[in-house]
């Protein structure tokens, strides 16, 4: 095996007791983007997968991404299959906790689920970046993004440039769902601020290099909600149906409010550095 390959563990699960989904065309589909670049990636797959396969299989891949396809609940949980097929939901905080173990491996992890955004923000804080769903997702949008997403990374594009390709991709299709796919990265502790009669050379050489990292970081976060803010700002000019603004101008104002919250955590550390 070639050390240099980037290794993909697709997952799957899609359990007797809730509808069908076409996982097989989605990996069909990623497998024919992914042999543009023949050699460069190896992706293998795990179906029906149980809850206690999903170390096994990390373990066994050694995967820089985990893609996993199936069904999520809208209180955040994804659902994998039990001993005869049907659910076995999984809480976002045990997920997380998981992948906090493996966080010096994995690099990205996809959750093409419906209601996967709140896991997502759970494994973010262990895992560099993570892409889950904001909502109920059809199987039509869930397969252009992965197209999308797997298309552009096949050509050395980075995994933020390979979302918003995914997300595109929906676009091009004519799918309205393409505001549904969110990207977190790896959130930053921000530790308390110091206190105004604290003077700024108690701080060590050590503690403001982290703490200008930890800057960096967040800057980072508030550019790209800046992005999307453009974004959501445009497709609500462009938007006629009352249903779709209304879904627009809730994503538009969830993206402010994280804004806002950045913003206040830059401060406090640009405080800590003057």
């Amino acid at each position: 095996m070639n050390d240099s390959q980037i290794k993909i563990l697709f997952l799957t699960a899609d359990p007797s007791d809730e509808s069908r989904l076409r996982l097989g065309q989605e990996l069909r589909d990623i497998k024919a983007r992914l042999r543009q670049e023949p050699g460069k990636f190896q992706i293998e797959q795990h179906e029906s997968v149980r809850v206690g396969d999903i170390t096994q299989a990390i373990f066994e891949v050694e995967p820089q991404i985990v893609h996993f396809s199936g069904h999520g609940k809208s209180t955040g949980e994804l659902c994998f299959e039990n001993e005869v097929g049907k659910v076995q939901a999984v809480k976002p905080d045990a997920l997380a906790a998981m992948f906090k173990l493996f966080a010096q491996s994995i690099n990205c992890v996809v959750m093409n689920a419906c209601y996967s955004e709140i896991q997502a923000k759970a494994i973010a804080e262990y895992i560099p970046f993570v892409i889950g769903m904001n909502d109920a997702i059809g199987d039509k949008a869930a397969i252009a993004f992965a197209v999308g997403f797997y298309k552009a990374l096949a050509a050395n594009r980075s995994i933020e440039d390979a979302y918003e390709f995914g997300c595109v991709e929906i676009r091009l299709q004519g799918i309205p769902e393409h505001l549904k796919p969110v990207i977190y990265k790896t959130n930053i502790s921000v530790q308390q601020v110091t206190p105004k009669d604290k003077a700024p050379t108690d701080l060590t050489p050590g503690q403001r290099r982290r703490i200008s990292q930890e800057l960096e970081s967040l800057e980072e976060q508030y550019n790209l909600l800046r992005e999307k803010l453009k974004r959501l700002s445009m497709d609500l000019v462009i938007q006629a149906g009352t249903a779709v603004q209304f879904q627009l101008e809730k994503e538009k104002e969830g993206t402010e409010n994280q804004m806002k919250q950045l913003d206040q955590q830059i401060k406090e550390l640009e405080n800590k550095l003057q």
